[in-house]
């Protein structure tokens, strides 16, 4: 078996999809012992996703040589879209060219995708000296994104020593959202330095709405005018999701 990794549920492998369709149009996966990897930036280099899933996540995991594979993301999300939630997922190297995707909880089917030419180059994870840092519950996340999305395109960022604020505004208005520390959705708060930064809703709607659904909490790291960096676990046994937005430039 060259490539075998079988989850006990479509939750983690659902989270993948999503989150890497909301970025780009093609994906290549790089399977190794160690687990799987997948990195890649949207056309418009304004984000950036970095997918880390080791062996141990897995139910089951077989690699024996490194393993590149290259899908049409459409394709693969229609495939694992057609899981429930309880269904198990192994996903497989198949003969030559194509990818097995396996569905069962009882009921079982299994799927061959095409895999397709990688168009794929490396792309480096941003250097950024992160000034503020703190832990949200990943619903609270969703919830202060969408309140803010009523009213403006983007979202701005404020973490003075004990708070983190949340605004946007437009022509139509402005709207505020405060955590502090005694607010249990916020669970950590560490500011070495206040910051302010300024980033895209849709960006961030798609994103949380994607990784997120595998997590119970996000993490937040940034700077002023600098790239924000979100953290989703996938489940509780490793894996996580990280995704880099740049800011928005110039801010009113």
């Amino acid at each position: 078996m060259v490539f075998l990794a079988k989850t006990v549920s479509s939750t983690e492998w659902k989270a993948v999809a999503n989150t890497i369709s909301s970025l780009v149009e093609e994906a290549t996966f790089d399977a190794a012992a160690e687990g799987i990897a997948f990195r890649a930036m949207d056309p418009s280099h304004v984000a950036l996703v970095d997918l880390a899933w080791p062996n141990s996540a897995f139910e089951k995991y077989d690699c024996d040589k490194q393993y590149k594979f290259t899908v049409r993301v459409e394709d693969f999300v229609k495939l694992i879209k057609r899981a429930e939630t309880k269904d198990a997922i192994e996903v497989a190297a198949a003969e030559e060219g194509m990818l097995a995707i396996r569905i069962a909880d009882g009921y079982r089917r299994e799927y061959k995708i095409h895999l397709i030419e990688s168009t794929y180059s490396p792309t480096p994870l941003p250097k950024i000296p992160f000034k503020a840092r703190f832990l949200v519950a990943e619903p609270t996340f969703e919830k202060i994104l969408s309140d803010i999305s009523v009213v403006s395109d983007h979202l701005t960022i404020e973490t003075p020593k004990s708070k983190v604020v949340f605004t946007g505004k437009s022509d139509a208005g402005a709207v505020t959202v405060t955590l502090d520390k005694s607010n249990q959705d916020l669970m950590e708060l560490e500011v070495q330095e206040e910051s302010k930064a300024t980033y895209s809703i849709s960006y961030l709607l798609s994103i949380a709405k994607a990784a997120g659904s595998a997590s119970d909490i996000t993490l937040f790291e940034y700077s002023s005018k600098m790239p924000l960096k979100l953290e989703f676990k996938l489940s509780s046994t490793g894996g996580k999701i990280q995704f880099y937005l740049a800011p928005r430039i110039e801010e009113r």
